[in-house]
């Protein structure tokens, strides 16, 4: 299986880093671009450098690449995952707009029918943006924001960010060891600061 990452400049890099590490554990081949904003956020956020990153990947291009393998639908994936993706980006893909290698393989994803999941990164959301990712479900691509769930009782933000990854990775029928999963069975906080209201 192959899936295209892609890394844009929205704040919650670190989405796209636990994924690139749990595609890696699942024996996911992947192929990764990092905006030039991406790169920026990524040293911002996390201990991680570009290359750091790069090397968790199966390849990895440059966002200026538009005759990488991956621009042409006749290279074969399963899909794409742009984690995080901004507001910009998601405007670009909305309207075809092609002017980075992640606008323009999130392109060749939708018109070849693949699937495309977009962790968009944005609050508050603008009437723009809300009708820019209702265009984008409407032609199939998933807008899996990442938002946290509490119902997991998670107890730090890599709780968070590995449900989430999780939940990704579903949509590609890629299961994670170990993932936290709602059972139908109530749980109880264990005192860590949620009301029960």
């Amino acid at each position: 299986m192959r899936v295209i990452v892609g890394m844009t400049g929205a704040t919650g890099v670190i989405y796209g880093v636990r994924l690139l590490e749990r595609l890696r554990e699942a024996g996911v081949e992947t192929h990764l671009v990092i905006s030039r904003w991406g790169a920026r956020t990524l040293l911002h956020e996390t201990p991680y450098s570009r290359e750091q990153v790069e090397a968790l990947a199966h390849t990895a291009y440059a966002a200026s690449d538009m005759g990488a393998a991956i621009s042409s639908g006749s290279f074969q994936t399963a899909g794409m995952i742009v984690a995080p993706c901004s507001a910009r980006t998601l405007g670009a893909i909305a309207h075809g707009f092609g002017d980075s290698l992640i606008h323009r393989a999130a392109d060749v994803v939708l018109k070849e029918r693949r699937k495309l999941l977009l962790a968009v990164r944005e609050a508050p959301l603008s009437e723009i943006h809300i009708e820019n990712m209702l265009k984008l479900a409407r032609m199939g691509a998933v807008i899996l924001p990442p938002v946290p769930a509490f119902y997991n009782n998670p107890r730090s933000l890599a709780d968070i960010v590995e449900h989430t990854v999780a939940r990704m990775l579903d949509q590609f029928g890629i299961d994670v060891p170990g993932a936290t999963r709602w059972t139908g069975e109530m749980g109880v906080t264990g005192g860590r600061g949620l009301s029960e209201d």
